[in-house]
């Protein structure tokens, strides 16, 4: 079987496990502006290297109606959108975000059946959380839209944590 008939989302999974583990500072807190570059250039090797790949471009696509939104990958045979969404780990990103343009491309006519999230080490667990859990639940019991999240390889990230009254939480 080749790459291209092969399951795509798991490919692309492997993919950017590949291009993640020959970066090392991939995981490394790079801050604004070095950080964005560092993801920018991340997601335009992977989506270069999907398109090869598969021979079909399937990234970038606004399939969420009348809205500018776009979703990272969707795969029309598979029925299955997938997001890069490496800041899942963190307490606020695009997790409800990136549920919601999976339901409003269903809505639109979209055959989506399920959302996979390629995220860095930690996101897995932190949407195992109650809040996410509860969305993760909704859209399979209200959208029959099963939600599930990848982990790209490697030790979650260490956050600082700020102690009450220092200046850092000013």
């Amino acid at each position: 079987m080749t790459p291209a008939a092969a399951n795509k989302p798991a490919v692309l999974v492997e993919v950017a496990r590949g291009i993640a583990a020959e970066n090392p500072d991939f995981q490394a807190v790079l801050g604004p502006g070095v950080g964005d570059r560092s993801t920018h250039a991340f997601m335009r090797r992977l989506r270069a290297t999907a398109t090869q790949i598969f021979g079909v471009d399937y990234s970038e696509k606004k399939i969420c109606g009348q809205t500018s939104l776009a979703v990272d990958f969707y795969f029309p045979d598979d029925q299955v959108i997938v997001e890069v969404a490496l800041g899942l780990p963190n307490p606020a990103s695009e997790f409800e975000k990136d549920v919601l343009k999976a339901v409003m491309a269903q809505e639109t006519g979209y055959a989506v059946k399920r959302l996979l999230l390629i995220s860095r080490p930690g996101g897995a667990r932190k949407c195992s959380q109650p809040g996410r859990n509860a969305v993760i639940a909704w859209a399979k019991s209200k959208h029959d839209l099963l939600v599930e999240i990848v982990d790209l390889h490697g030790t979650p990230r260490k956050r600082a944590r700020r102690l009450r009254g220092s200046i850092a939480s000013q």
